[in-house]
C-alpha cells in the first residue's frame, strides 16, 4: 500500500487508512488531499479518498475517485479491494465478488481481502468457494482458531458435515492438554457442542454420546449438555437413561413442555397425533399424578391431562384447573384453553362447567360443593370466560350480553372492553369495534399492546388516517411516519395496505406491501455481520441454525401477505389503469373555462404545499447534519409518500411476476400463490404456465371452489383458441389435449357437466354454489335467471360449531359478503344483490357491511354523534380520552374522562 509513494507520502496514506478504520473521515480526507497534490495521479490514493467520501454519504464523487483511481493503477489491488468494498456498501454483492477475485489474481496471499471475499461467498451462499477461501486462509495462517472453525463451518453448510468433524478433530490436536484457559471455555465449551451435534448430524450417536461424556468437564452450558446428552440416549434407546435425565430437567424447568414430551417418549407413552387407548391414558394419568404432587407449583403439569383426559375424568381435571385461574384473575384463560375446542365433546363439558360455576356463584357467591365464599372479581372473569367461550362458537349474542354484564360488574378492567371489541369483529360491526378498542385505550394511555390492538381495530374498519395518529403516540419524536418504517412495524404496513386496497388506493397500498418486502430484503442484509462476528464469539450452534432461518425466510406469513397483496394491487391496475396526464388533459379540454381555472389553483396550492412540507422536512433532518467524523445523518425525503409513481408503472404484469416468483420458490404448498399464478399467466396469456397453475389447485385443493372457478375458466378459454397454424401453436395445442385427458374430472364430459356436476356434490355449501353459477353464466350468458336461482335457493342450514350444544347458522359472514359482490359484479339482475343484503342483514345482525338491526351502521347505540362526526372521537391534536357515553352498552368510565396525552 503506498508503495509507490515517497517515506512522507507513504505516511500520509498509512494515515488514510487508519483514519478509515478509525472513522475519522475528515482526517482521512485531508490526509488525501496532502498527497493528491504533489501526486494527483496516484491511483491508491484517489480509490481511499472514494472510500472515506462513500462513507460521508456523496456516493457520486466516491464511485467516480475509485473508477479514477483504478484506471491509473490497474495492477493494485489495493484499487480492486476498495472497489470491492464500495460495490459491498451497496449491497452489490455479485460485483463486489468479481472486484475481489482481480485483487487476488495481483496479491493472491492477501489475508484481508480472502477474509472479506469468504464473508460475501458466505452471504451469497457461494458454499464451494467459501470453501476453498476458507482453505487458502487455513493455509497461510493455520495458527489463527478463526481459520480452523472457519474451515470446518464452510464444510458443514456445503453439506459435508463428516468432513468439517475431522478439521475440528484435527484442530483439538493443535491443543495443549491444559487449553483452554479461563477466558476461553465459553468459546470452547460452544465449540465442543458443535462437534457433538455434527456427529449427531452425522448419524454418529454412539461417537456423539462418547465425545460429550468424555468432554464433560470442559464444558460449561450445562443446560445445553444435559439436553444434548438426553437427546443422543433416546436416538439410542437408551431409555431408562434418558427418562432420569428428562427428570433432572424436569427439577431444573417443571413449566417446560418439551421435557414432558421426552419423558412420555421415554416412558412408551407418546402419540403424534394425540390419541391414547384407555390404558395408555390411565398410565398418563398415573404419571401426571406422581408428577404434580413432585411439582405443585407447575401450571403445565396440570395443563397437560386436559389434552388426553376424556369424559368425567377431564371434566375434573378442568375443573380443579379453571377454578384457582379465576379466583386469581388470569386474562389469558381462554387462549390457554382454546386448542381444546378442537377436540370433539370437550368444548361442551368446557361450557356445562363454566355455566355451572357462573350459577354457582351468583347463588352462594362461592364454587359448587365449597362452603368458602370467592371474592366478587371471580364472577367477572367467569363470564369474561364465557363471553369468549360464546363467542368461539359463533353465539354472538350471548357472548355480547356476557361481556356487557361483567361491565356493568366492573366497569374499570380493560381486557373487558378488548375483548368486546373482538366480540363485535368477529359479528361484523367493525366501526363498533373500533370504537370499543379506542375506549380501551384510553383507559391505559401507557400501554403499547392496548394501543397497537385499538389501531388494528381502527384499520380493520379502514380508518387509516386515525389509525395512524393513533400508532405514532408510541413513536419518537420528528418523522413519526417513518418511524414507524424504520421499526419494521409489518402488522401495521400490512393492516394499512389491505385497508387502502379495499378503499381502492392502489398507490398507498402499494406503498405499504413494498415496505415489507423490503424489510424482508434489509433482513436478509443483516446477517452481513454475523458472518464473522460468530465465528470470533463461537456461537456456531445458533450461527447455522440462523443461516437455515435466512435460507427459508421468505416461507414467512407476512412476506406471503405482503407479496399477494401487492400482485393483487398489480393486477388490479392491469384490470384498470389508472388516467394518464395526456388523458387527464382531455378531461379538463372538456371543462368550461371558469371550472379549468378552479382545477389549476386547486393542483397549483396541492403542489406547493407538497413541496413547503418537502423543504421543512429537509430543515428539520439536516439542523445537525454532520458529526464530528464528517459523516452526514441527513435522511432523504422520500419522493413518492403516497405511491403515485408505484401506480404508474408500464408493465403491472411484470412487476407482479416478480414477486410471484419468490411465492412459487418458497410457498409452494399455499393455494393462494397458484390462484395468484393462474390470474397472472391467464392475463399474460401464458397459457401453459396458467395450466401448471391449475395443476397445482387440483393438487392441493379438488373440491375448492376456487380451483373449480380455474378449472372452468381455463378450458373455456382453450376452447375459444383459434386452431394453430406454427409449429410452437401446434405443439401446444399438443400438450393442452394431453392434459385434459388426464384430470379425471374432465374425462369424457363437456364443461357445462363438469360445473353441475360439482353443483350435486356441494349442493349444500354456499360458496360452491356461488362458484357453480358464475360459471355457468361464464359457459352460456343466457342462463341468467338460472345462474340467479342456484344463489338465491342456498338454505342456510344450522349446524353445531366446534360441538356447540345450541346450533348456529352454517353461512360465515366473509362469504355472505363475497356473494353480494360477485352479485353485484355479475348484474344477474338490478334488484338481487340488494335481495341479498337483505337476507343477509337479519342473519348477520350486526353486520355494518350488510347494515343489520343491531350494527352501529343502523343503530346509534354503540357511537355517540361525536365518534361519528370525526372518526375517532378525538376532537383535537391532544387526544382527549373519549366521554363515558360515547359506547352506551360498555359501562361507565366517568372516572377517565379527563385523561390526555
Amino acid at each position: 500500500m503506498g508503495a509507490s509513494l515517497p517515506p512522507k507520502e507513504a505516511n500520509l496514506f498509512k494515515l488514510i487508512v487508519k483514519s478509515y478504520e478509525t472513522k475519522q473521515y475528515k482526517k482521512g480526507l485531508k490526509a488525501a488531499d496532502a498527497i493528491l497534490k504533489k501526486f494527483p495521479d496516484h491511483g491508491e490514493t484517489l480509490s481511499m479518498k472514494g472510500l472515506t467520501l462513500n462513507c460521508m454519504d456523496r456516493k457520486a464523487e466516491a464511485y467516480e475517485l475509485v473508477r479514477l483511481g483504478l484506471k491509473n493503477d490497474l495492477k493494485s489491488h489495493v484499487c480492486w479491494h476498495v472497489y470491492g468494498l464500495l460495490y459491498r456498501s451497496d449491497r452489490e454483492y455479485r460485483e463486489a465478488i468479481k472486484c475481489y477475485r482481480n485483487a487476488l489474481k495481483i496479491d493472491p496471499d492477501n489475508i484481508e481481502i480472502l477474509r472479506d471475499l469468504s464473508l460475501l461467498q458466505a452471504q451469497m451462499r457461494d458454499l464451494s468457494g467459501f470453501v476453498e477461501t476458507r482453505q487458502q486462509l487455513l493455509t497461510l495462517k493455520p495458527n489463527h482458531r478463526m481459520n480452523w472453525i472457519g474451515f470446518a463451518v464452510a464444510h458443514h453448510l456445503n453439506s459435508n458435515a463428516s468432513k468439517a468433524i475431522e478439521i475440528l478433530e484435527a484442530y483439538e490436536g493443535t491443543l495443549e492438554d491444559d487449553y483452554p484457559p479461563d477466558n476461553e471455555r465459553c468459546e470452547h465449551s460452544e465449540m465442543l457442542l458443535y462437534k457433538v451435534s455434527l456427529l449427531e448430524e452425522c448419524g454418529c450417536p454412539e461417537r456423539a454420546l462418547e465425545e460429550i461424556h468424555k468432554k464433560e468437564l470442559k464444558i460449561v452450558d450445562k443446560l445445553s449438555y444435559k439436553e444434548q446428552e438426553v437427546s443422543l440416549l433416546v436416538k439410542l434407546n437408551c431409555l431408562d437413561k434418558a427418562e432420569k435425565l428428562y427428570r433432572e430437567l424436569l427439577l431444573m424447568n417443571p413449566d417446560n413442555y418439551r421435557y414432558y414430551e421426552g419423558l412420555q417418549k421415554c416412558v412408551g407413552l407418546h402419540s403424534e397425533n394425540g390419541q391414547y387407548s384407555s390404558n395408555q391414558t390411565q398410565q398418563l394419568e398415573a404419571l401426571y399424578r406422581s408428577l404434580g404432587q413432585q411439582y405443585t407449583w407447575s401450571f403445565a403439569v396440570k395443563r397437560i391431562p386436559l389434552d388426553f383426559l376424556q369424559g368425567k375424568k377431564f371434566q375434573e381435571a378442568a375443573d380443579n384447573y379453571i377454578r384457582p385461574l379465576l379466583t386469581k384473575g388470569v386474562p389469558s384463560l381462554f387462549s390457554d384453553l382454546s386448542p381444546l375446542y378442537e377436540q370433539p365433546g370437550k368444548a361442551d363439558i368446557l361450557e356445562e362447567l363454566i355455566v355451572e360455576l357462573e350459577h354457582s356463584l351468583r347463588k352462594s357467591g362461592g364454587y359448587p360443593g365449597r362452603a368458602e365464599k370467592e371474592p366478587p372479581s371471580t364472577l367477572m372473569w367467569t363470564l369474561f370466560l364465557l363471553a369468549q367461550h360464546y363467542d368461539r362458537r359463533g353465539q354472538y349474542e350471548v357472548a355480547l350480553l356476557k361481556i356487557d354484564e361483567a361491565i356493568e360488574h366492573t366497569p374499570t378492567v380493560i381486557d373487558l372492553y378488548s375483548v368486546k371489541s373482538r366480540i363485535l369483529k368477529h359479528a361484523g360491526d367493525l366501526t363498533a369495534a373500533a370504537a370499543l378498542a379506542d375506549e380501551a385505550r384510553c383507559m391505559d394511555l401507557a400501554d403499547r399492546y392496548i394501543n397497537s390492538e385499538c389501531v388494528k381495530r381502527m384499520l380493520q374498519a379502514d380508518q387509516v388516517s386515525l389509525a395512524e395518529k393513533t400508532a405514532v403516540l408510541f413513536t419518537k419524536d420528528g418523522d413519526q411516519h417513518n418511524n414507524l418504517h424504520d421499526m419494521q412495524c409489518m402488522w401495521y404496513e400490512l393492516a394499512s395496505g389491505e385497508s387502502y386496497f379495499r378503499q381502492g388506493d392502489l398507490g398507498r397500498a402499494l406503498k405499504k406491501f413494498l415496505a415489507v418486502e423490503k424489510h424482508y430484503a434489509d433482513i436478509t442484509e443483516d446477517q452481513f455481520d454475523f458472518h464473522s462476528y460468530c465465528l470470533r464469539k463461537m456461537t456456531l450452534r445458533t450461527y447455522v441454525e440462523m443461516l437455515r432461518f435466512q435460507d427459508r425466510l421468505h416461507s414467512h406469513a407476512y412476506f406471503h401477505k405482503a407479496a399477494s397483496g401487492a400482485i393483487r394491487c398489480y393486477i388490479k391496475l392491469f384490470d384498470s389503469p389508472p388516467k394518464f396526464a395526456n388523458e387527464e388533459d382531455e378531461e379538463m379540454a372538456k371543462l368550461l373555462p371558469s371550472q379549468k381555472k378552479k382545477m389549476r389553483q386547486k393542483q397549483r396550492k396541492a403542489e406547493a404545499r407538497a413541496k413547503k412540507e418537502a423543504e421543512s422536512k429537509n430543515e428539520e433532518t439536516s439542523a445537525s447534519n454532520s458529526s464530528k467524523s464528517g459523516k452526514r445523518h441527513v435522511k432523504a425525503v422520500d419522493p413518492d409518500p403516497h405511491g403515485e409513481k408505484l401506480v404508474q408503472v408500464e408493465d403491472p404484469l411484470m412487476e407482479a411476476t416478480k414477486y410471484l416468483k419468490l411465492l412459487q420458490k418458497n410457498s409452494l404448498d399455499s393455494l393462494e400463490t397458484h390462484l395468484l399464478s393462474f390470474e397472472v399467466n391467464m392475463r399474460k396469456q401464458k397459457i401453459l404456465l396458467a395450466l401448471q397453475a391449475l395443476k397445482h389447485l387440483l393438487r392441493l385443493d379438488l373440491e375448492s371452489p376456487d380451483s373449480h372457478r380455474c378449472l372452468i375458466r381455463f378450458f373455456n378459454k382453450v376452447s375459444s383458441m383459434p386452431s394453430p397454424v406454427t409449429d410452437a401453436e401446434r405443439l401446444v395445442w399438443n400438450v393442452l389435449e394431453a392434459e385434459r385427458s388426464s384430470i379425471s374430472q374432465l374425462h369424457e364430459r363437456s364443461l357445462m357437466e363438469v360445473n353441475m356436476l360439482f353443483l350435486r356434490k356441494h349442493e349444500d355449501s354456499l360458496m360452491h354454489r356461488a362458484a357453480v353459477a358464475e360459471m355457468l353464466y361464464l359457459l352460456e350468458q343466457n342462463k341468467k335467471s338460472e345462474s340467479l336461482k342456484l344463489i338465491e335457493d342456498s338454505s342456510n342450514n344450522t349446524v353445531s360449531i366446534n360441538g356447540a350444544l345450541e346450533q348456529v347458522p352454517e353461512w360465515r359472514l366473509k362469504d355472505c359478503i363475497a356473494v353480494h359482490r360477485l352479485l353485484e359484479g355479475l348484474s344477474l339482475d338490478k334488484d338481487a344483490a340488494s335481495r341479498w343484503k337483505v337476507r343477509c342483514a337479519a342473519y348477520f345482525p350486526y353486520s355494518t357491511y350488510f347494515e343489520g338491526s343491531k350494527s352501529s351502521a343502523v343503530s346509534s347505540n354503540h357511537l355517540n354523534s361525536e365518534y361519528q362526526n370525526s372518526e375517532n372521537g378525538l376532537s383535537s391534536p391532544t387526544m382527549v380520552a373519549q366521554p363515558a357515553g360515547s359506547v352506551a352498552t360498555n359501562g361507565k368510565l366517568e372516572a377517565f374522562r379527563d385523561l390526555k396525552i
